[in-house]
């Protein structure tokens, strides 16, 4: 499969050299309001690399009766030492984000929708695992299945409007909050793809879907803008090549498939580049549209390659790179018949040494180290800060 992507992919180096001149122009002057401002809270969107708990309240709620896998031990066990809906063994770039920003951990919008506004004070979370960017009618045109009742960005969105006059009461209101927030758009995509490739659609097939799903994420974020947003970080795609999931899906038997500085599979990383470039192009026209605005791009891509390539210098096992950390054994200790959290998975005795927690998520560990490169740099663009916070002695530091 390595050697017939090479021709899907010459876009990539032709552009590249236009690409960061764009780059360079649309970024080098970022707007002064949003760079060192004060964030009094964080709205986020997105899937489970950022769902604070919407998912497993959805399905509490449903008629599903059994609970999910990620409701149940091991997850949660580092931080908050039990399942909080986190895809993972602790605490999500969002947390280290509002945690850095000395703001709360910021409440997911189920569970809570209809409490006080006091309990959004720090922002609210409208990320659901699995959630994709496009809506479900692609998806079953194209004969693709949605594993969990579906909700799409649009959706997010949506409910986000809705909420909008409970958190603010008057367009002045309404105005400030949105001036002084810090709004995450993601991940989100990333399972566009996942749905797709895991029924083996083709990679011709995917790279078609890319233009679709970041029009989608670009409408979000000038909607976003329409009713006033003034900073949005827009995270890239991860490199999933590097992930249990894919790498036992797609053993291949070719040496030349792999990487051979750190065993990931070349043309699954290739596709998240791809698409990475795609959406760094669009935030370039937005920003460019918006000069008053700050657009930061999340690099997820190469904050997550740095601990790949040197896991050890980063206090991960060598030998352990590519595998998850709880599983039910296999060569990437990854079976999708016996994920995480059923009676036929274990977990490993020490998460912080595993960059995968769970073949799909990373570890408490691994995230912390990609917010740091988000936080104090090179991995966003551009770089993000903040003045006006006084972080208390109990808060998190790196």
């Amino acid at each position: 499969m390595a050697s017939s992507s090479s021709s899907t992919f010459l876009f990539r180096n032709s552009c590249t050299y236009t690409f960061t001149y764009i780059l360079i122009l649309t970024f080098s002057a970022p707007a002064k309001h949003a760079l060192g401002y004060c964030y009094t809270s964080i709205i986020s969107f997105g899937d489970s690399l950022a769902d604070t708990g919407n998912l497993l309240r959805l399905l509490e709620n449903s008629s599903a009766g059994q609970l999910p896998n990620f409701s149940l031990p091991p997850y949660g066990k580092t931080y908050f030492h039990r399942p909080t809906g986190r895809f993972s063994d602790g605490r999500l770039v969002i947390d280290f984000i509002a945690q850095h920003l000395g703001l709360p951990l910021v409440s997911p919008y189920f569970g809570g929708q209809n409490a006080s506004s006091v309990k959004f004070q720090g922002g609210v979370n409208f990320a659901v695992g699995g959630a994709t960017a496009l809506e479900d009618e692609f998806f079953e045109e194209r004969g693709i299945h949605i594993p969990y009742k579906n909700v799409s960005l649009g959706m997010q969105l949506g409910w986000f409007k809705e909420m909008l006059p409970s958190l603010c009461h008057t367009p002045l209101d309404c105005k400030k909050l949105l001036e002084s927030s810090l709004i995450l758009m993601g991940e989100i995509g990333g399972n566009d793809y996942n749905n797709a490739f895991f029924v083996r659609r083709s990679l011709e097939e995917m790279q078609s879907f890319v233009p679709s799903v970041v029009d989608v994420i670009a409408w979000a974020i000038n909607e976003l803008i329409e009713l006033g947003a003034m900073t949005l970080m827009v995270p890239g795609n991860l490199p999933i090549g590097c992930l249990p999931m894919y790498l036992t899906e797609y053993t291949s038997p070719n040496k030349e498939d792999y990487d051979p500085e750190t065993g990931c599979l070349i043309w699954l990383n290739e596709f998240a580049e791809y698409h990475n470039e795609m959406l760094r192009i669009e935030l370039s026209r937005i920003q460019q549209q918006h000069p008053h605005l700050t657009i930061i791009y999340a690099d997820y891509y190469n904050a997550a390659m740095l601990l790949y390539r040197s896991p050890s210098s980063h206090g991960f096992s060598s030998a352990t790179t590519l595998s998850a950390c709880c599983g039910a054994g296999g060569p990437y200790n990854f079976n999708s018949s016996a994920k995480c959290g059923s009676l036929r998975s274990r977990a490993c005795n020490d998460p912080s040494s595993y960059i995968s927690w769970d073949g799909i998520h990373f570890t408490e560990a691994a995230y912390k180290l990609i917010s740091k490169g988000l936080l104090e740099g090179p991995y966003t663009i551009p770089h993000i800060k903040h003045s006006c916070i006084t972080l208390p002695v109990t808060s998190f530091s790196f």
